[in-house]
């Protein structure tokens, strides 16, 4: 989403508590596979038989595949910032991991928004998001801090 759509938001748009819900994206086995073979080859990522002999007992998909679909549900509608994401540093978690056939949502609520004293025309906005599976289950638990532009006068 570019600045001219409807529905960007800018730095005052972002008041704690505001909260974000996303649309929402399977997680299929060979895009699972077909990542894990790029950027995170573990057996437990790539083969099933493999994985039945880890602490997972069965295939998942990297928690870094799981962080990049957070994003891509972020970026595509869940919250739509003005001049796009532009992170300054992120904590996060994996709680539980993403399976095959998993339905992915992002729940994101703002925590904080900071006014920058330096640069006037922008702030901080501090957002807590969490990654569930259709039955509701936290798979990334993810605090993550942006610069977002104000709205132009």
């Amino acid at each position: 989403m570019n600045d001219s759509q409807a529905g960007t938001l800018y730095f005052d748009d972002f008041t704690p508590g505001r909260r974000f819900v996303s649309g929402s994206y399977e997680m299929t086995l060979d895009e699972i596979r077909d990542f894990a073979s790029k950027y995170d080859p573990q057996p437990f990522h790539m083969d099933e038989e493999a994985a039945r002999k880890t602490v997972f007992r069965t295939l998942v998909a990297s928690g870094w595949h799981t962080m990049a679909v957070t994003m891509r549900l972020l970026v595509k509608g869940g919250m739509p910032v003005a001049g796009g994401m532009v992170g300054l540093g992120a904590q996060l978690s994996w709680p539980r991991p993403t399976l095959p056939g998993d339905v992915l949502q992002v729940h994101t609520e703002v925590v904080e928004a900071v006014l920058s004293k330096s640069k006037p025309d922008r702030g901080t906005v501090t957002m807590h998001s969490e990654t569930k599976n259709q039955r509701g289950e936290v798979v990334l638990d993810f605090t993550g801090r942006l610069v977002v532009p104000r709205r132009p006068a």
